[in-house]
């Protein structure tokens, strides 16, 4: 794991402070993220908008905004962060829901292990790593696409 993944910005949103700060203490215990929590949906958008985050987890079930409203709202400012949703709520249906509405990361049920927490998260801080490994690659290419069109151009204007 790259230095950056372990200094990765996670931002939680849940209405129980009680989940928060279990999370959270947790996570500053285990980990070297930088954890941002939120009970308030609106107010996490807000602090998604201006910063940069590398991973979201949010409730299901919140009185301002269901989780899949808020996540659908991340996907849509940045849509390259992974999204986690947590429920008290073995729901298949809204999982099934969730995933193809917001796409979805990961679905962790409450109350969730902690070990498979960790790797739920470090393998999506890594598939969010090497997704924009892979568009840095994407870039390049096309930029190196372009320049070999422009010298096609002029070769084509030189001898023609």
């Amino acid at each position: 794991m790259s230095d950056r993944d372990d200094h990765a910005t996670i931002v939680l949103v849940d209405d129980e402070e009680m989940v928060l700060t279990s999370l959270s203490s947790f996570l500053s215990l285990e980990t070297e993220y930088d954890v941002h929590t939120f009970t308030s949906a609106k107010e996490a958008l807000k602090f998604i908008e201006e910063n940069e985050v590398d991973l979201v987890i949010s409730d299901y079930l919140m009185p301002e905004m269901d989780g899949i409203t808020f996540l659908g709202k991340v996907r849509d400012i940045k849509p390259e962060i992974p999204r986690i949703i947590l429920t008290g709520y073995a729901d298949k249906e809204n999982a099934i829901k969730a995933i193809n509405e917001v796409g979805l990361y990961q679905y962790v049920e409450k109350p969730w292990d902690n070990d498979d927490l960790l790797i739920i998260l470090r393998n999506g801080l890594e598939k969010q790593r090497l997704m924009k490994k892979l568009q840095e690659k994407i870039d390049q290419i096309n930029k190196a696409y372009a320049e070999l069109q422009g010298l096609h151009t002029q070769i084509v204007k030189t001898f023609v």
